[in-house]
């Protein structure tokens, strides 16, 4: 395969076949390569001339050249021609039936020379002449690439040809799978008869692996042949760098010696006195670190003696600075090596301690009597168990505070309620054993004094939680102030000083010999005050290292912290007890804000379990629906009481509660039902046995009506003698107007009244009230029209006729209504928020409607004369005698119609009336003249309707009030020219 790939590659020059031509005019037209230095000591470098046609290795590496012609021994040895071959374990002999034989041409092809293309070559000669002249003009791309391009995509291409399962990386014999994959044993299986036919595919497998082999060493030897010029530089390249390499450890050999004698000369000497400084230094510091463990042996009984009397903080103190002292100064000593985790678990045990002992303070503190005028129960105790659990980051100690509030508020509620059934006699507690029932068991007055003896002692159990929770808190905002303090002079230090700080830096030397520093070698007044404070902040930093004996850390820093520890900054909180602020309060500002912050929704939460504690007790009592069934008076008491705690609490404490003010509300809007049921139930009584006959005025309503003067609503107290002594009035006198009024409208200007003054005492159920006193007013207005208008009294109350009486007194009452409704819209706008102020649109309907149905009784009364007119005058005939039989009854239901209004309505609406009907009368009288053809024109017919009409007027205007109506007769004849 190589032999035959070898020869492929050889060009004919002196071959006239077109492919040969074509190689070599593709040949002419290589870009010139620039021939790289050749660093081959063997290839000859002269003259390249010299060279005569020998190929080069870097500029002819992609074209064939003598180089090429070589194969490999697999390749050689693989001979196909020769008639036996080796077999081993792998291959089969190709037999010996293989011959090379000539192929037979055929007989069904023609036999084709040149001649068969001279036509095609006179066709083509031209085309050919003008190609050649453009590739002078325009020459090809380069043909050097399309080489490279032309031999990479040709072995790529033999490579395709190779099965995947050997380009793997983990491919191996040994795998039974790849094994059966490249060798399938059933070409090996000589057995049944199949010899022939296995020995010829054992054959094509051998063929098939040697033509992959070939395949792979034709590429690795055009790989290797590509890269030849990279070996030869890397072989120059080898003894170059042995050279230097050479030199460089001469060199190092001859540094080496030199610096060996001058640390012998010049060094060894001074560090010798140097290392007798720092021993006699060392010395110093472990005499001084044993008297310190002397010390820090005492630690445990100085706590029991502190922790025997309480002294929380000092403890947690001394056993911070023993850890301090352990991890810093006395780390890595064997015997000390439990006093750590003995410290710790001390702490843990103190930390119990604490949160016990504060929550024995807190329950104390909320369970004493409520008679004590002392508001903060031992305050000293509290300012010290609070600074400990600071101390110890226990930040939810007011969680226990939060829990005993609960339990209390219950106690109190329980004590209370125990407390006062014990004094009513009626309650027998052996029978009734549940404190729910005997509480339902009081009646309102007894239960009212309960409930205000809860508020009081609520109050007191909320002021002394705040002025705790305001020590608390105080001694919070005290640490978070001293740490902003302590980081504001820190950073003025920083700012004052910089310049200090460097000539600090650049006085201490830290030459390093021995891990041991050179500066420790002075003695501590050689060194800057500064300095001894830097070397200080280095020790007590979390992330030293531990001392060795080698340790050069100053002697006296114990001393130095522990002297830090006692000058503390002192404060006063606002109750009047000093206290020292300890410098390693670990607490970060957000922590400090955050627990200010948590106190303070303490106390809010606190006055939020008073409250839903009273909502519970309310609750309570209102499960047998007791406070539905209370009257005004009794729930203004029962609101202004709730109201007034809820404005106690929110005072004390600084926000609204709102459950207790949502239980009120909820039980005024029960209580508002019940209000305007009742009322309403009672007015639809009234109306529906009313008989709308005028009802005598007692002196009470008029009081009331009295009462209600420039716009202000304000009920009369009820006098006892003084109302029996006044007689009833016939009219109610409302601002000099009389008003002739039913019984019923009495009652309600009452229950009109009772609303608004309910407001007054319960502001908080304005709204509900308006839109209750709104239905009302619409019930009675929707109710009155029925009866009357309707004529629905006939079959309720039984009348026999709706006169027109009756309609004039509905009218002159809905009159006294509408007087009312501006003054009832002011009292409630100035009892509403200017967001509510849209619910007043309901007066300004209610008075639409008023004015409509008065409207409508006016049109009602003038539809009964008109009726009348209309049956009257279409009899009437103008003859004598004058005045006629029809204008005498006219006149007289005129008169009766006049008797029956004129002392119910206004003169003026009086009036406006009549002159309605007259103008009604005059409609009709006009429409019967012009039937009968009676015209102005002086003649006896004229004269006669003139003197009825006169009688008319004459009768009409005698009527009192109606003198100088204006009647303007001559409209009763047609204007005809």
């Amino acid at each position: 395969m190589a032999s035959s790939h070898s020869s492929s590659l050889v060009p004919q020059s002196n071959s006239r076949d077109a492919f040969f031509k074509k190689e070599m005019d593709s040949a002419k037209h290589f870009r010139p390569v620039q021939s790289l230095p050749d660093v081959c000591p063997k290839e000859p470098t002269g003259d390249p001339n010299s060279l005569g046609d020998s190929p080069s290795l870097v500029a002819d590496q992609h074209r064939w050249t003598i180089y090429h012609s070589k194969v490999n021994l697999p390749a050689a040895l693989n001979d196909p021609r020769l008639a036996k071959r080796e077999s081993d374990f792998f291959t089969k002999t190709w037999g010996l039936d293989f011959v090379d034989t000539e192929v037979t041409p055929s007989f069904y092809l023609p036999q084709i020379n040149k001649e068969n293309f001279a036509l095609y070559q006179q066709e083509i000669i031209q085309r050919e002449k003008i190609h050649e002249r453009c590739k002078n003009i325009c020459p090809p791309k380069d043909t050097f690439d399309r080489t490279l391009l032309h031999t990479h995509d040709k072995s790529r291409t033999d490579l395709e040809q190779v099965p995947k399962i050997f380009m793997k990386p983990d491919f191996a014999l040994e795998d039974s799978l790849t094994f059966n994959a490249v060798l399938p044993w059933s070409h090996f299986n000589t057995s049944g008869g199949k010899g022939n036919r296995d020995a010829a595919s054992s054959k094509l497998l051998q063929e098939k692996l040697s033509h992959y082999l070939d395949i792979v060493e034709v590429n690795i030897a055009h790989q290797i042949s590509l890269r030849s010029e990279a070996f030869f530089h890397a072989m120059t390249s080898q003894h170059e760098l042995q050279d230097y390499l050479r030199k460089t450890s001469q060199a190092v050999k001859i540094l080496r010696d030199k610096i060996a004698q001058i640390d012998k000369v010049m060094c060894e000497g001074s560090l010798q006195v140097l290392r007798l400084s720092l021993t006699r230094n060392n010395c110093v510091k472990a005499y001084n670190k044993l008297k310190l463990m002397a010390t820090v042996h005492q630690t445990q009984p100085t706590v029991q003696l502190l922790l025997s009397t309480s002294e929380f903080v000092g403890a947690l103190d001394l056993i911070a600075t023993t850890q301090e002292v352990l991890q810093q100064e006395l780390q890595g000593i064997h015997s000390f090596r439990h006093l750590g985790s003995q410290l710790c678990e001390l702490e843990k045990l103190i930390d119990k301690m604490m949160i016990a002992e504060f929550s024995t303070y807190a329950r104390s503190d909320l369970n004493r009597p409520f008679e004590e005028d002392c508001q903060i129960l031992e305050e000293e105790r509290l300012v010290s168990l609070v600074f400990g659990l600071l101390k110890q980051r226990k930040l939810n100690f007011f969680e226990i505070y939060g829990d005993e509030m609960i339990v209390t508020a219950k106690n109190i509620i329980k004590q209370c309620v125990v407390s006062t059934v014990s004094q009513i006699e009626e309650i027998d507690t052996e029978v009734v054993v549940k404190l729910a029932d005997q509480m339902r068991m009081m009646n309102f007055p007894q239960w009212f004094d309960l409930l205000k003896n809860i508020f009081s002692k609520f109050t007191i159990f909320l002021k002394r939680i705040k002025a705790t929770l305001n020590i608390i808190r105080s001694m919070v905002l005290l640490v978070l102030d001293k740490n902003q303090r302590t980081r504001e002079l820190e950073e003025t230090s920083v700012q004052k000083n910089p310049a200090k700080d460097n000539a600090v830096d650049t006085e201490v030397a830290y030459l390093i010999h021995e891990g041991m520093f050179i500066s420790d070698a002075f003695s501590d007044g050689d060194l800057p005050s500064v300095a001894v404070d830097t070397t200080s902040q280095r020790n007590t930093s979390p992330n030293s290292e531990p001392c060795s004996s080698d340790s050069v850390s100053e002697p006296e820093c114990t001393t130095d912290s522990s002297s830090s520890k006692e000058q503390m900054p002192s404060s006063i909180i606002p109750g009047g007890v000093e206290i020292m602020i300890s410098e390693d309060m670990k607490l970060t500002d957000l922590e400090l804000e955050k627990l200010a912050n948590n106190i303070q929704e303490l106390l809010y939460s606190a006055s939020d379990i008073c409250h839903d504690r009273s909502v519970k007790f309310l609750m309570a009592r209102a499960k047998d629906g007791f406070l539905e069934k209370l009257n005004s008076n009794e729930f203004v008491a029962l609101s202004r009481l709730m109201e007034g705690f809820i404005l106690d609490t929110e005072q004390i404490c600084g926000r609204k509660s709102m459950s207790l003010r949502g239980a009120l509300q909820s039980q005024a809007n029960r209580f508002v039902n019940r209000f305007h049921e009742e009322r309403k139930t009672k007015l639809s009584l009234l109306l529906d046995n009313e008989r709308w006959k005028q009802a005598d005025v007692p002196a009470e309503f008029q009081d009331l009506v009295d009462s209600v003067s420039d716009g202000k609503i304000i009920l009369p107290e009820k006098k006892a003698g003084a109302a029996e002594e006044r007689k009833p009035t016939d009219f109610l006198i409302v601002e000099g107007q009389k008003y002739a009024v039913v019984g019923t409208v009495l009652l309600l200007i009452k229950i009109i009244l009772e609303y608004c003054q309910c407001v007054d005492n319960i502001p908080s159920i304005t709204t509900d009230m308006l839109t209750r006193l709104s239905d009302l007013l619409k019930y009675f207005n929707s109710r009155s029209c029925q009866l009357v208008l309707g004529a629905g009294a006939l079959q309720v109350v039984g009348l026999k006729t709706i006169t027109t009486k009756n309609l004039a007194l509905s009218s002159r009452c809905l009159q006294l209504i509408v007087h009312y409704i501006p003054i009832i819209r002011a009292h409630f706008e100035a009892r509403l928020q200017p967001k509510q102020f849209s619910m007043l649109r309901h007066f300004d309907h209610i008075t639409k409607d008023y004015h409509d149905h008065i409207a409508e009784i006016s049109a009602k009364l003038v539809a009964i004369m008109d009726s009348l007119f209309d049956k009257l005058l279409s009899k009437y005939e103008v003859k004598a005698p004058v005045p006629s039989a029809c204008f005498r009854n006219i006149c007289k239901q005129m008169a009766k119609m006049h008797e029956a209004i004129c002392d119910l309505l206004p003169e003026e609406q009086t009036q406006m009336l009549f002159l309605r009907i007259n103008a009604s009368y005059k409609l009709h009288l006009k429409r019967q003249l012009a039937h009968l053809n009676v015209v102005n024109d002086g003649g006896p017919q004229n004269g006669l309707v003139t003197a009825d009409v006169a009688f008319y007027t004459g009768n009409l205007q005698a009527l009192r009030g109606l003198k100088n109506l204006d009647l303007n007769m001559a409209e009763i004849w047609d204007q005809k020219r």
